[in-house]
């Protein structure tokens, strides 16, 4: 989902994948299946590969997306890192930025993330108060107060800035989108469905491993 979608946000909430499904097996084309990032942005160290995945808990694509690319990094060997890069775009978006550092401060991402993203697009609450998540995630058994804690936290506020600066040096201006190695650039919406987004990202894994 880029910025100019972002009225029809509520109109696409809940449904399944807008991408068709393509052939998984061929091999990714560039300017098709995935785009180089220019300039190149700092790579993981030697013999590791990291990718970056952009997104925002107020995109129904996000949502749907979330359950696959956790399998899919569940399997990943341990030369490759995934790490996730909340953007500063897209509805309430600082809070949403606070919300995954503060769950990522605290340990809770795993149990959290898809609940954060069921509440925001299938039980449709707004979640635009700090209280309001804090009580979320009390539900779901965290500490509400240690949670406010780290939201209002000079150490969340600073990964805050460097998702924004991700941001920019990447060019990101949709989501859900994953970044490999700070060399290329894939997404569902690029690639021609979720799993092929995938399967594009093992394929320059692959590459970004060759060197």
């Amino acid at each position: 989902m880029n910025r100019r979608e972002l009225s029809g946000l509520l109109l696409a909430a809940g449904l399944a994948p807008a991408f068709p499904v393509a052939a998984q097996a061929a091999t990714p084309v560039e300017g098709k299946d995935f785009t180089r990032i220019s300039p190149p942005q700092p790579a993981a160290a030697a013999g590791q590969v990291e990718v970056l995945e952009f997104f925002s808990y107020g995109c129904p694509h996000c949502s749907v997306f979330e359950p696959m690319l956790d399998a899919w990094a569940k399997k990943l060997p341990a030369y490759v890192t995934v790490r996730r890069v909340p953007v500063p775009f897209l509805f309430n978006a600082e809070n949403f930025q606070r919300t995954y550092y503060s769950l990522e401060t605290l340990g809770l991402v795993e149990t959290m993330q898809k609940k954060i993203f069921a509440a925001v697009h299938v039980e449709k609450l707004r979640l635009d108060k700090p209280e309001d998540i804090a009580a979320l995630v009390a539900k779901n058994g965290g500490d509400s107060a240690k949670f406010l804690a780290a939201f209002r936290s000079f150490s969340v506020a600073t990964a805050i800035s460097r998702a924004r600066k991700l941001t920019t040096d990447y060019k990101i201006d949709g989501v859900p989108t994953l970044a490999v190695n700070g060399q290329y650039l894939t997404a569902p919406s690029t690639a021609g469905s979720a799993e092929r987004a995938l399967a594009v990202t093992d394929w320059l894994i692959a590459q970004s491993r060759k060197g």
